[in-house]
């Protein structure tokens, strides 16, 4: 069986890459004779992933002006209102491979959470017109999300796999039949353990991750979130490990954690971590916390899968479906409008230190499950072919 992902931005989202790099571990595992292919946005920063058979650069093309192809794709815009011509320009790197495969998986998990994505509507369409099976790979999408368009596109996906419950529920609720729930695959990522900085402190150390794309929803949550480290400092003894886990222009985790190292450096309660690592080494430091406290998705599953204490900083309905999944509830996450008080994230800090053997206890029964909620996705897989 050959299989194509795309939708993928290119790995400096860690992220990303921790969904891909898991996702072909899984396939392969247990379709061992299949062969899995990348179509990237960012082809050059995916070679840290070795287990892919190809990686194709996905990324779009820019139609020329005053070329035939820019004039037929003005004339069917203007006057049929139809973009499709102009967006298979765009999207030819990804619609030129899907002849070669079997199945396409669209692994972007969160992509349909960013308003209308006309392109992808298109991939989706010639996927199918060329008599291909279609899955949306791990998703989380919120009711604010969806729209008519958007629900056409996903009825003809021949399956979609929910990361979370409330996805799951929102999706059947609309009368979709063609959805299964499972967790993200990043939950049974290997981890590598890197050797530990200077003032790390082994079983005394917090994580810490936060990022732009929050604070640029909330500005306030900057201040807060300075807020809190300085309360851990004042109320513990404990290291604080600056993790970022995404590392794209204009959106750069390191850059805002970095101006909260320099301003608290001097107390020596600070380690930030580099901003070259991949995702495995950076679970690998992850998995050696006590605590985590995060803003990206999938550095909070690296913490989880570890059964490490977590509080989320969430923005999203993947946040809040990860955690209700893992607690049977929302535990210890905030949403994107509490997360401006400095007093809600001292009182939910202290909640989850004084709260640290029953999460981890918590933790450790629910993981397995979890993982083999993971491994379901390529049970459902299977039964496409």
């Amino acid at each position: 069986m050959k299989v194509l992902m795309f939708a993928h931005g290119g790995s400096l989202n860690r992220g990303c890459e921790a969904i891909v790099r898991s996702s072909t571990a899984i396939i392969k595992e247990k379709l061992t004779e299949s062969k899995v292919y990348l179509a990237s946005g960012r082809p050059d920063t995916d070679r840290v992933i070795t287990q892919l058979d190809h990686i194709y650069d996905g990324a779009d093309r820019k139609i020329k002006p005053y070329t035939p192809s820019w004039l037929l794709s003005a004339l069917r815009i203007k006057l049929l209102k139809d973009e499709s011509y102009a967006l298979g320009k765009i999207h030819r790197n990804i619609i030129d491979r899907i002849r070669d495969v079997d199945i396409c998986l669209s692994i972007g998990g969160d992509n349909y959470c960013y308003g209308e994505q006309p392109g992808w509507y298109e991939v989706d369409r010639r996927v199918k017109a060329q008599g291909k099976k279609l899955v949306l790979w791990g998703c989380s999408i919120g009711e604010e999300d969806m729209s008519e368009r958007k629900l056409e596109d996903l009825k003809q996906f021949d399956l979609i796999l929910a990361r979370e419950t409330l996805t799951y529920e929102m999706l059947t609720g609309k009368g979709l039949r063609n959805v299964k729930l499972i967790a993200d695959p990043a939950f049974t990522m290997a981890k590598e353990e890197l050797p530990l900085p200077d003032g790390w402190q082994e079983g005394n150390t917090v994580g810490l991750n936060f990022s732009p794309l929050v604070w640029s929803r909330n500005k306030a949550s900057r201040e807060a979130v300075r807020e809190l480290i300085q309360h851990i400092i004042q109320t513990s003894d404990m290291t604080i490990a600056l993790t970022p886990h995404v590392m794209e222009t204009g959106n750069n985790d390191y850059e805002v954690l970095k101006n909260y190292y320099e301003e608290f450096k001097h107390t020596g309660r600070l380690v930030l971590l580099p901003d070259n690592l991949t995702a495995v080494q950076y679970k690998g430091y992850i998995a050696r916390m006590r605590f985590f406290i995060g803003a990206r998705t999938h550095a909070t599953i690296a913490a989880y899968s570890n059964c490490v204490p977590t509080m989320v900083l969430g923005y999203s309905v993947k946040s809040k479906g990860i955690a209700k999944d893992i607690f049977g509830e929302e535990k210890l996450v905030l949403g994107i409008q509490e997360i401006a008080e400095g007093s809600k994230l001292k009182s939910k800090y202290d909640e989850m230190v004084a709260e640290e053997s029953e999460l981890r206890r918590k933790l450790s029964e629910s993981i397995p499950r979890v993982q083999r909620m993971s491994y379901l996705a390529v049970n459902y897989l299977s039964e496409l072919v």
